[in-house]
């Protein structure tokens, strides 16, 4: 059978683009029926076919997952492609052999992240990856480990990601997707099961669809439409992601700078931004953002992103180190605090027009904005107050527009 037959004509663009190597990574995110990894298991298979050095690792978070699920994907993809002569089949351990060549596609669980290792093959290396499902790992930083493991030994790797996005818009899986829309070497692409023929779905999941979508169109907008519909918890739902140009940054006049002190294991927090009080935009353009930072490097490294000395509002709970700092040169301040301004701060950002984030340049505050939440209690209600934690880039805004707040309150 042709592929073009197998494959839903929403995903013919992204055929040939794998095909002719335009990008590294392709983040397929959409919901039910789809058939966004069934495209992933018939592109891995037949760029397996048409290259005899590439081999591939197929992953999910849960090992025990594999067999019913990402596995019987691919071997649905082999018999579709009417190759099931040539890939031999293996339980134990979960793998498809290329038999003409030995290539091989492994299935990986993930539950431990220090066990995936550089997979050695027999024939070629791994050429494609593919993460199923790939909200439920735990964060950017543990597929980033395990794609360094498996990337080594060859060039022009391809990383396919597919899930049916979460609810929450500041879920770390569609803050990712939406950091790769400003990648070059990424594509992010979007599908629904309106998009693909009817007699592949058949008619009662139609008829499951259409009726979830009459009695509650939010959950058919996310389940069936795969769109992040938001949960009510986000604090910032004046966020927007996007980049910023030189040209921009430039024109910036009414700069702001913030800095959170790290302690133990918390990260020093130096923030850049601009605030327009015309349109009552925010702007965060520069950050540095580190563990463990001496208060002699932070000096140093701020004082190369501050090269006209503008006034820094800082943490003012360690006066001491507040006035090292500035007796280092430092045009820095403690901010001012009082009952109830924590509160006040988060209400002020939370009533801006829009808060703009570069995430290219300040990836850790497109993290902690996007990702701020206000806590449940054990019923499943808010609890009151705004939560303490993963808010260091917050803090440091909040910091560095309390002359802003006072204006606006008078």
């Amino acid at each position: 059978m042709k592929a073009s037959e197998i494959i839903a004509p929403a995903f013919y663009p992204v055929f040939w683009d794998v095909l002719e190597h335009r990008f590294s990574k392709y983040y397929l995110v959409g919901g039910r029926g789809s058939t966004k990894s069934s495209f992933v298991s018939v592109i891995v298979v037949l760029g397996m076919m048409r290259d005899q050095d590439a081999n591939a690792v197929v992953l999910r978070k849960v090992a025990s997952t594999l067999r019913e699920s990402v596995f019987d994907q691919y071997l649905w993809a082999i018999d579709a492609l009417g190759a099931s002569d040539l890939w031999r089949v293996s339980v134990s351990p979960l793998q498809l052999t290329y038999r003409p060549t030995g290539q091989q596609i492994r299935f990986k669980g993930v539950d431990k992240p220090k066990k995936i290792k550089s997979q050695k093959f027999r024939v070629g290396w791994c050429k494609f990856i593919h993460y199923e499902e790939f909200d439920e790992f735990n964060g950017e930083a543990e597929l980033r480990n395990v794609s360094q493991s498996l990337g080594r030994g060859g060039d022009g790797i391809v990383e396919f990601r597919s899930c049916n996005p979460p609810a929450s818009q500041n879920s770390w899986a569609n803050q990712s997707v939406k950091a790769a829309e400003f990648r070059p070497d990424a594509l992010v692409h979007r599908s629904d099961y309106l998009t693909v023929p009817k007699k592949w779905l058949g008619l009662g999941f139609i008829a499951d669809a259409e009726q979830l979508k009459k009695d509650n169109p939010t959950a058919y907008a996310h389940e069936y439409l795969g769109e992040v519909t938001g949960t009510g918890a986000e604090v910032f739902t004046n966020l927007t992601l996007r980049e910023l140009s030189d040209d921009e940054v430039a024109q910036f006049d009414h700069t702001r700078r913030g800095l959170d002190f790290g302690f133990a294991h918390d990260p020093l927090a130096y923030v850049m931004a601009n605030y327009d009080p015309t349109y009552r935009r925010l702007y965060i353009y520069g950050e540095l953002y580190k563990v463990g930072m001496s208060n002699a490097n932070a000096i140093s490294a701020i004082k190369a992103l501050n090269p006209n000395n503008d006034v820094i509002f800082a943490d003012s709970a360690e006066p001491r180190t507040v006035y090292e700092f500035h007796d280092a040169g430092l045009n820095l301040f403690g901010a001012r605090k009082g009952p109830g301004s924590r509160e006040h701060g988060m209400k002020w950002l939370q009533d801006l027009r829009q808060i703009i984030i570069d995430p290219i340049r300040c990836p850790n505050a497109a993290r902690e904005f996007g990702g701020y939440e206000l806590a449940r209690d054990a019923t499943g209600g808010f609890k009151s107050g705004y939560p303490d934690g993963n808010d260091h880039t917050i803090d440091s805004i909040r910091y560095s527009l309390q002359n802003d707040m006072r204006r606006g309150a008078r």
